[in-house]
């Protein structure tokens, strides 16, 4: 047995997820590489081409990575869980009118829930993945989400959602480095995913068509509407609110005098509301579900740093609690395309305060 427990590395066949695995058997921990199969009901041809930590070509990878680490090895299947935390959910927040981030729905309820209880029946003591950030146990107590050294390739946002039973048996060592350090220990170390690209697309989306996507599983065609701006007046025809977000300009098929935004959908009319310049910027976002982390609660009129979606560089705010458990986020200078159903994430310093949905 290891000195410092046993670790279940959730390994997507990335380096990230690799060299996770390779420092903490460097670091004296008994280690276990896991892939968790999610979305692997399609034909061979189909799920290669999808790649990501999906793929059959991630499984490959990892088992690889495994054998070179002289690790055990497992494939477990997770794919109920992931149709019904991600999937669905990612379906149904679309035709409602929301941009989902399925990312985040993933790591809460399949990458931590369901590989952390599965792992614990194993008798592991932690699981571990390969995400750009850090954990720490606070002062008062609680575990937070640290940035990660390395600000261009941080991940915290993704990851706000998390409990704090799940941070207590978290590891994420790579959180301590720049991506190319991070490659140059998997070259030192012989891992043959040292050189591998990073994935970027939603692994379940082919060709980055949501749309296409959610028509085929939902079995229920785009149906056209109207675009229509704030006093209602109709200009022009869209082809379904599912092609379209708040803050999107190109691709909507018109003419105008000058370009126009989407500031909303509005699924019970089918229509999808468009402005001008400064309509598309807004003054405060209210956001529910809830998720406190290196807090239990916050006191009104905080100061923090909050970003609206995961390229976002964060802006100066206050945040005051708004009933019903839900939170408003008053910005210091208006925000652009705040976006119902993104992620606000709220930080105070280097660490997660916590975050919510956006209702609008």
């Amino acid at each position: 047995m290891a000195l410092r427990g046993k670790v279940v590395v959730g390994m997507s066949g990335g380096v990230d997820s690799s060299v996770a695995a390779y420092l903490l058997k460097e670091a004296g921990y008994e280690v276990i590489g896991v892939t968790m199969q999610i979305w692997q009901e399609q034909d061979t041809e189909t799920v290669e081409t999808e790649g990501g930590c999906c793929g059959l070509s991630a499984v490959d990878d990892a088992r690889r990575v495994a054998m070179e680490l002289g690790i055990p090895y497992y494939v477990m299947n997770f794919r109920k869980d992931f149709e019904k935390n991600v999937i669905e959910y990612f379906v149904r927040e679309y035709q409602a009118g929301r941009t989902p981030n399925p990312c985040i729905a993933c790591n809460r309820y399949v990458k931590w829930e369901s590989l952390l209880q599965r792992s614990m029946q194993l008798g592991a003591d932690f699981i571990a993945t390969g995400h750009y950030a850090r954990i720490e146990e606070l002062p008062n107590g609680r575990y937070a989400i640290r940035n990660s050294v390395t600000a261009a390739k941080d991940q915290t946002y993704a990851l706000y959602n998390l409990t704090q039973e799940q941070l207590k048996h978290t590891l994420m060592p790579v959180g301590e480095y720049e991506k190319d350090r991070v490659r140059e220990i998997a070259r030192k170390a012989g891992l043959p995913v040292a050189g591998k690209p990073d994935s970027q697309e939603i692994c379940f989306v082919q060709n980055n068509d949501y749309a296409g996507f959610i028509e085929n599983y939902s079995g229920q065609p785009c149906v056209p509407g109207n675009f229509v701006d704030r006093r209602g007046n109709v200009m022009g025809r869209h082809k379904g609110i599912i092609h379209y977000t708040v803050g999107q300009r190109k691709g909507l098929g018109l003419s105008l005098k000058e370009p126009a935004f989407v500031l909303e959908l509005r699924p019970d009319t089918n229509e999808v509301v468009l402005g001008y310049g400064e309509e598309i910027f807004a003054e405060e976002a209210v956001a529910a579900h809830v998720n406190m982390m290196s807090r239990a609660d916050f006191v009104d009129g905080m100061s923090v740093t909050a970003k609206i979606r995961y390229n976002h560089r964060g802006a100066s705010a206050k945040i005051y609690h708004a009933g019903d458990g839900m939170l408003r986020c008053v910005f210091d200078e208006k925000q652009r395309a705040v976006t119902p159903g993104q992620a606000l994430v709220l930080y105070e310093g280097e660490y997660v305060l916590g975050g919510g949905t956006i209702q609008r």
